[in-house]
């Protein structure tokens, strides 16, 4: 429904990191098909402990959303912690019970971080939400940049592009 709040989470604090590029280009892909969404990275976010910052992100990003879309990069062989803590420091039952996730795992390795997305998939279904089937791993991302901007690999832009067409009727 393109009623539903949608919102893109890079789910690294990494400073340039590939999984920023990655989620600016799901970002841009929604804009593509005429959805409005926010973008959130963990870059500068303190998401160690409950504070005004993480408050105000939840008042005017998290809880408003139904949707979210998380790219996230393999750190020893599951996702980053930083992502963990910004979950777990939020107010879970208003921002994550009864919504949806999509879930999009980045590695420079060959499996594209799939450890990491069933992990990410059982924090998800441990807060009540329900995650799209489809999660897409994308290896060798670093070799899938085009001049560190953005993916022009024509099947895996296919890809994610079904990927999304299948979470919007989600």
């Amino acid at each position: 429904m393109h009623d539903d709040i949608y919102t893109v989470i890079s789910g690294t604090n990494r400073p340039g990191s590939n999984t920023i590029k990655v989620a600016r280009q799901y970002f841009q892909l929604l804009e593509k098909k005429g959805i409005a969404a926010y973008f959130v990275t963990l870059e500068g976010l303190d998401v160690n402990g409950r504070n005004d910052q993480l408050r105000d992100l939840e008042k005017e990003v998290l809880i408003p959303t139904h949707k979210f879309i998380f790219v996230v990069p393999e750190y020893n062989g599951s996702f980053p912690g930083v992502l963990k803590a910004m979950i777990d420091n939020t107010d879970i039952e208003k921002v994550w019970w009864d919504k949806k996730a999509l879930l999009t795992g980045v590695s420079t390795g060959r499996a594209g971080n799939l450890r990491g997305m069933e992990h990410l998939t059982g924090v998800l279904h441990y807060l009540k939400m329900n995650v799209h089937h489809n999660k897409l791993p994308i290896s060798v991302v670093n070799k899938l940049l085009n001049g560190e901007k953005d993916i022009d690999d024509a099947a895996t832009l296919k890809v994610m592009g079904d990927q999304l067409d299948e979470f919007i009727r989600f």
